[in-house]
């Protein structure tokens, strides 16, 4: 990944019907398809693939230029499509690395390189001006990679975790794509763009790399796009883009065996070149179950008059359970209830308390089974835990 670390990407590649996309009420997840390899399959067989998949859109394009020389190309692109009458319907734009970030922590505090500043201004007027996205890759496992702690490992998997506080917003931070994407939400409104969409253009997780790499393995490649398919599909958005589809391609759609550097960068695809799944994300559209870290949580039917509810399973930790309790209740859910005064907070017991919050997450995810995993913690259940006057919702409620 080399390349993705310079301060600006110089990848210049044109993305395809996202202006009709923005604003749309559905999810959009594609693929990148990485071409710096030499045993690839042929494009026929790769397409035939992609039509077994859940998977949208694929990128592909992957050239390089000069800064300078950005912007009147992508002028240049979009006079040729407006000549044809696909200026609406086909949008160009630059991908950049999170590197053009001077400031990214706190998300609220994000800001451009000032060296980058010019530049990023006349882009960002294009964008703006073409309503074109503004596309970047942010890669939580390069975070992990620099801070290879338990804690920031949950940060970056989606998994329970007791978060990280923007005390500016008063807004806690359960996952590391979602601080990522808000601090480029938050340079493009202190560069007055705030209008600007954000795509995502690539990220990803390896899922094996040399004897000392510490991140790369199946487990934490499957956790981590299994469980950034499950967010982006729950529509739930970023603290500061709520309910608001961020487009996103996966990194990769292939290994790529020429790539130099450690065995990592070798690693980051779905699918082998023989067309069977490296792991599996929920992307195949004959897999009813999205992944988890481990065993996925069998599917349910999702109900539409009750009768689940999602509860703690038998001998979890309080320490496991105290994350789940502030990871659900750091997502946006209502956990008054649970508070002093309130109709469930006895008994005041974690047990007690994160196995409403849990169910209230669950709940308010639109009743996907995989909002009911908590890191192999939790279970659905036909049992109404209701009690006295705290009553657990369900989808009857």
């Amino acid at each position: 990944m080399a390349a993705r670390t310079y301060p600006i990407s110089l990848l210049f590649f044109v993305v395809l019907l996202h202006a009709a996309r923005f604003g749309e009420s559905e999810s959009f997840i594609g693929v990148n398809y990485g071409q710096v390899a030499d045993n690839l399959p042929p494009p026929p067989a790769t397409a035939k693939l992609l039509q077994s998949t859940s998977i949208q859109k694929v990128m592909t394009s992957n050239d390089q230029n000069l800064m300078s020389q950005l912007l009147p190309a992508m002028q240049n692109v979009q006079n040729a499509l407006n000549a044809v009458s696909l200026g609406d319907k086909i949008k160009v734009s630059t991908v950049h690395s999170m590197g053009v970030l001077k400031t990214s922590e706190p998300p609220s505090t994000g800001s451009f390189h000032p060296s980058l500043s010019d530049l990023l201004k006349g882009l960002l007027g294009f964008n703006n001006g073409t309503g074109s996205p503004f596309a970047i890759n942010p890669y939580p496992y390069f975070a992990y990679r620099s801070d290879p702690r338990p804690e920031t490992l949950a940060f970056c998997l989606f998994q329970p975790n007791a978060g990280r506080f923007d005390s500016n917003t008063k807004i806690k931070y359960m996952n590391m794509f979602d601080a990522q994407v808000d601090a480029v939400h938050s340079a493009l409104n202190s560069m007055g763009f705030k209008n600007v969409e954000i795509v995502v253009a690539e990220t990803g997780w390896p899922y094996k790399g040399d004897s000392n790499e510490v991140a790369p393995s199946v487990e934490n490649a499957k956790a981590y796009n299994g469980n950034l398919i499950a967010h982006l599909r729950s529509m739930v958005g970023t603290p500061l883009m709520p309910g608001k589809s961020v487009d996103t391609y996966l990194f990769a759609l292939y290994d790529e065996d020429l790539k130099p550097g450690p065995a990592s960068e070798r690693a980051f695809g779905l699918f082998k070149t023989d067309l069977s799944m490296n792991y599996d994300v929920g992307l195949s559209k004959s897999s009813q179950t999205p992944a988890t870290p481990k065993t996925p949580v069998s599917p349910s039917p999702k109900p539409k008059k009750g009768g689940l509810w999602c509860v703690p399973k038998s001998g979890v930790s309080d320490s496991q359970l105290q994350a789940n309790l502030d990871y659900a209740c750091g997502h946006g859910i209502d956990c008054g209830p649970i508070q002093p005064g309130g109709p469930c907070f006895e008994p005041n017991t974690v047990a007690s308390h994160a196995a409403y919050a849990m169910n209230l997450f669950y709940q308010n995810s639109d009743r996907n089974p995989w909002n009911c995993d908590f890191s192999q913690t939790a279970t659905l259940s036909s049992d109404n835990p209701s009690y006295k006057n705290c009553i657990y919702p369900s989808g009857s409620s």
